[in-house]
């Protein structure tokens, strides 16, 4: 660009206290406070000014006032939004773990909402008088739904695994199956957060086969826990062996070693009727003989992000003396939420309450059914050149569980001749609320089992919206 013309595009641009003075962005300075606005003023203004001395666009929004003052306007909106918002998840993936995993039942999220104003009584006995242990929150129920001797609760499974590892065994060996030696989300590998923890890993069998035999020859004098953990995201078939729990408890009794089952989502209820039928149950592992089981609350529980350990006593007392207890204990809305969620099982309405549980049980004909009316009402707002069409597919349950394991579900599948599956994707995502859904063999699809009924009329319009052309 031209001197003359670049510095003629420069003056075009107008003033902090000018663009102030606009109602618009004035009104949103009344709403936050006015260092705040002129904060990001500047900063879109000198970004134009960088703009117009590139030769880019920005020549054009200097010279159009409206443009400019509609993308500023934008740009404090985009600032005043909440970096975590609500989306709908129109993915069928239940347990999505980049969308929060599971979703909370209404009990649950009264509790967040009650206990989150007020003071509460998480370290304080109301009976007594005196201070008390917020685990004692958690504990009654817990000891109630699993039929164990005590329990503790973390924040995440990752915790409850290395602190169980770090009390009972540091400095000392735990055995495990090579076939165990799992990495989940986030690059967390076994081997690495047993090193994290003190202990000191002793393998055994191999990749594909594991005997009880590797087991009781691996027991010695530097024995401290036999760890057993639950193939959670993967599944290895073929020529393979993995002795059951049962076998493996008896070598720990014989050894005198206490056993650590690891078994991952935190399955509370026999899902066999839905099809699922290896995800191991906390409460039959607990039944099995296993000294402790350690698992999440925010997968198949339903419940919040957390990590439940539970089981024998004086392990658990082992881990709440610990110091590093400290380091992952859970506040009073995790630990209300979490309440909450397990009530649902205790009054035995688990697949009623918890949102997992719906998703995984609803009936195929029922979903059906609202997928052909969600259809009927779109097929009246299509834009011209989409089209929408039934089709059949899986939905799957995610968070690492079950990875054997479909849903069958009626799908929406939507085309256009003049707007692109990846545009239409995007165009979602930029929404509000945003929807995020799949993509297969450039087709957008759509599964209802994922979204809550009052989200539809949100899905519907940013639907017709993205397959706008232009």
């Amino acid at each position: 660009m031209e001197p003359n013309s670049l510095n003629e595009a420069l003056r075009k641009i107008p003033s902090v206290e000018h663009l102030l003075q606009s109602p618009a962005i004035s009104g949103m300075a009344d709403l936050t406070s006015r260092g705040f606005v002129v904060s990001i003023i500047q900063k879109f203004l000198g970004e134009l000014r960088d703009s117009i001395r590139s030769g880019s666009e920005g020549v054009e929004m200097a010279s159009d006032h409206n443009l400019l003052l509609s993308k500023l306007v934008a740009a404090i909106q985009e600032r005043l939004r909440p970096s975590l918002r609500s989306v709908v998840n129109a993915t069928g993936v239940i347990i999505h773990t980049n969308l929060g995993r599971a979703p909370l039942s209404s009990r649950a999220q009264k509790s967040l909402s009650a206990l989150g104003a007020c003071y509460t009584n998480l370290e304080y006995d109301l009976r007594a008088g005196e201070r008390s242990h917020r685990d004692k929150i958690l504990e009654s129920i817990l000891v109630e739904l699993l039929g164990c001797e005590a329990a503790t609760v973390v924040n995440n499974n990752a915790a409850a695994l290395l602190l169980a590892l770090n009390s009972l065994a540091s400095g000392r060996e735990v055995v495990v199956s090579r076939g165990e030696l799992v990495e989940i989300g986030g690059s967390f590998r076994i081997p690495e957060i047993m090193a994290r923890s003190g202990a000191i890993l002793r393998e055994i069998g191999t990749t594909n086969k594991t005997r009880i035999q590797d087991y009781a020859a691996a027991i010695g004098p530097q024995t401290a826990l036999l760890l057993r953990v639950h193939q959670s995201n993967f599944r290895i078939r073929g020529f393979t062996h993995r002795p059951p729990l049962e076998e493996i408890v008896g070598v720990a009794r014989a050894g005198g070693v206490p056993l650590l089952d690891d078994i991952g989502s935190g399955c509370l209820v026999d899902l066999r009727a839905y099809g699922i039928s290896d995800e191991p149950v906390a409460q039959k592992s607990l039944a099995a003989g296993a000294d402790l089981v350690c698992f999440s609350g925010d997968k198949l529980l339903g419940g919040p992000q957390a990590g439940i350990l539970a089981g024998a006593e004086r392990y658990i007392r082992m881990v709440r003396e610990n110091p590093l207890m400290r380091t992952y204990r859970v506040g009073k809305l995790i630990a209300g939420a979490l309440e909450a969620t397990l009530a649902g099982y205790r009054n035995g309405r688990a697949l009623e309450e918890i949102p997992v549980l719906g998703m995984i049980s609803i009936p195929f004909d029922e979903l059906q059914s609202r997928s052909s009316q969600f259809m009927d009402k779109l097929g009246l707002k299509l834009p011209e050149g989409a089209t929408a069409q039934p089709a059949r597919g899986e939905s799957v349950v995610g968070g690492g569980s079950c990875p054997d394991f479909g849903l069958a579900s009626p799908l929406i599948a939507l085309r256009s001749d003049r707007v692109t599956a990846a545009q239409i994707e995007s165009r979602l995502r930029s929404q509000e609320p945003p929807v995020i859904i799949r993509i297969e063999e450039d087709t957008v699809l759509i599964d209802l089992r994922t979204v809550f009924s009052p989200q539809e009329d949100a899905l519907l319009q940013g639907l017709v919206d993205a397959l706008r052309s232009g």
